[in-house]
């Protein structure tokens, strides 16, 4: 019997692509060289794409994007680093070398329906030491990496303006039915209006100074639609326009300015409950977990395991975490009142020290 790729819990495309990223922030923060050649990260601010190991001093996560390949981060206009150089080869160990093995065969198999059994054949291993070695260096089980990939070409080929149905066929979807039964939740929207990035849409948003940095916050007619943290108008308007490329956007502050005064008196620590509408796209297990987070009180926090218990799932730390990774509304939805089991306070997709200066504000002004 073949033993299928899988993973311990069943994860939605948008979960597995916050949690693959996650986890490349993470290989970024600790220089890990097992993931050398496995992703490239380049930073907006400089235009240059580098290794995970590289030595440069780490860029803010707001200001990172991630590519598979160093081809791709050409294409999109970036430079090799200088000090890592990362169009060049490099020897590596065997741990890397396999890891970015597996992931080049995946890639490159989108279509077919890989097996561990399969890949343990091609690569002459055994299915339970290469699953091992695959997530002890990355994070993430193989099936989710051939997920997060499929899902990248897709919308890939939806932004290069390829028909819905091409696109879907050539990121390796077996069916239509297969693709539009989970992305009306899990994009966010419908595939159709995906590859529209918006189209059709206004988004209104205004930028505002807080204690741990500015603040962006965008809403459509329904709601609060984004909030981002960032150093820079420059790079928060960047990553809106990313988002969001073909909505018509407006910096507009009395639009949301109801909404910005509330965020900014939460943020001095002047309002302890935040009640503002929000216009965002939830999995089921997303939508516990985010609506669990806003039951935490002001200054307090709790374990990525103590939430999975609380929303009766005790075994779903790690999709906790990926949840709160892909939470679409910083501070409004309060991912960062979530940490580690040990007391350290964890990863957080505006950057660790953002994340501490929040809880330490908090408990300040709730004492």
């Amino acid at each position: 019997m073949e033993t299928m790729i899988d993973g311990s819990l069943a994860m939605t495309p948008k979960d597995e692509q916050a949690y693959w990223e996650a986890s490349f922030w993470q290989a970024m923060e600790t220089r890990d060289a097992h993931m050398d050649g496995v992703f490239f990260f380049a930073v907006v601010s400089t235009g240059v794409y580098c290794r995970p190991s590289c030595p440069s001093r780490r860029p803010r996560r707001e200001n990172v994007i991630f590519f598979q390949r160093r081809d791709a981060a050409e294409r999109a206009g970036f430079r090799p680093c200088l000090r890592c150089k990362p169009e060049r080869e490099r020897t590596r160990d065997a741990q890397s070398e396999l890891v970015e093995k597996i992931c080049r065969y995946l890639e490159q198999h989108l279509d077919e329906a890989v097996t561990l059994d399969g890949l343990g054949r091609h690569l002459n291993l055994s299915p339970f030491h290469l699953q091992r070695t695959f997530k002890a260096a990355t994070g993430i089980t193989p099936r989710a990496y051939a997920d997060f990939c499929r899902l990248a070409s897709f919308k890939s080929g939806l932004r290069e303006g390829r028909p819905v149905t091409a696109a879907l066929y050539d990121a390796g979807y077996g069916s239509s039915s297969r693709l539009y039964e989970r992305t009306a939740s899990q994009l966010g929207m419908t595939p159709t209006a995906y590859q529209r990035r918006g189209a059709g849409m206004t988004i209104r948003y205004d930028v505002i100074d807080t204690p741990v940095g500015m603040l962006l916050v965008g809403a459509t007619g329904r709601g609060i639609c984004t909030i981002r943290l960032g150093d820079s108008v420059r790079t928060l308007e960047w990553g809106l326009r990313q988002e969001f490329r073909a909505a018509e956007l407006q910096r507009d502050a009395k639009f949301l300015g109801p909404w910005a005064g509330k965020l900014s008196e939460h943020m001095h620590g002047r309002l302890h409950t935040l009640d503002v509408p929000v216009d965002i796209q939830a999995t089921a297990f997303q939508r516990r977990v985010w609506e669990y987070l806003q039951t935490i009180p002001y200054g307090a926090t709790r374990s990525y395991g103590e939430v999975a218990k609380a929303i009766r799932k005790p075994r779903a730390a790690r999709a906790v975490a990926r949840a709160c990774a892909s939470n679409p509304v910083a501070v409004a939805i309060p991912c960062h009142r979530v940490v580690r089991g040990d007391g350290e306070t964890g990863g957080y997709r505006w950057g660790a020290a953002r994340k501490r200066k929040l809880l330490a504000m908090e408990r300040a002004a709730g004492a």
